[in-house]
C-alpha cells in the first residue's frame, strides 16, 4: 500500500484536491471579512472585484505550491499552508490599515479598477515573500 501513496500521480491528485478544498475555505473566509460580496460583484461584471479576487486565489495557490516543495507530509503542507494564508489576510488588513483617506473595501466595490489591481498585485507579491519563508 506503500507504493501506492507514494506514486507521484497520486500525491499529486491528493496535494490537489487538498488545495482546492483549502482555496474555498479560504475565500469563504475573505468573503466574511470584506463589506461586499464576491461573487455577486464579479457576476456583476466588477472587475475591481475580479481582480482583487484572482490575486487572493494566486496568492493562496502561491503559498500552496512552496508549502508542497519545501515538504514532504500532507499535514506538514496544510499546516504551512494556512499559516502563509493568515499572513496573507493580515497583509489585507495592513493595506486597509495604510490608506487612511480612503476605505479598500469601498473603492474595490464601486469598481476602482486602480485599488482593485493594487490588491491583486499586493496579494501575489506577498504570497512570493511568504513562500520564500516557508522552510
Amino acid at each position: 500500500m506503500d507504493a501506492f501513496w507514494e506514486n507521484p500521480f497520486v500525491q499529486t491528485a491528493g496535494y490537489y484536491s487538498v488545495v482546492i478544498l483549502c482555496i474555498i475555505v479560504f475565500l469563504v473566509v475573505f468573503e466574511i471579512v470584506t463589506k461586499y460580496r464576491n461573487w455577486d460583484e464579479i457576476k456583476n461584471g466588477n472587475l475591481a472585484v475580479a481582480m482583487a479576487t484572482g490575486g487572493k486565489i494566486f496568492g493562496i495557490a502561491n503559498i500552496f505550491r512552496h508549502s508542497i516543495m519545501h515538504h514532504d507530509t500532507l499535514l506538514t503542507m496544510i499546516g504551512w499552508g494556512v499559516f502563509g494564508f493568515i499572513l496573507l489576510l493580515i497583509g489585507y488588513f495592513t493595506f486597509e490599515f495604510l490608506t487612511p483617506k480612503f476605505k479598500i473595501d469601498v473603492e474595490i466595490e464601486n469598481d476602482n479598477r486602480a485599488v482593485g489591481f493594487i490588491s491583486l498585485v499586493i496579494s501575489v507579491g506577498l504570497s512570493y515573500v511568504i513562500g520564500a519563508g516557508i522552510a
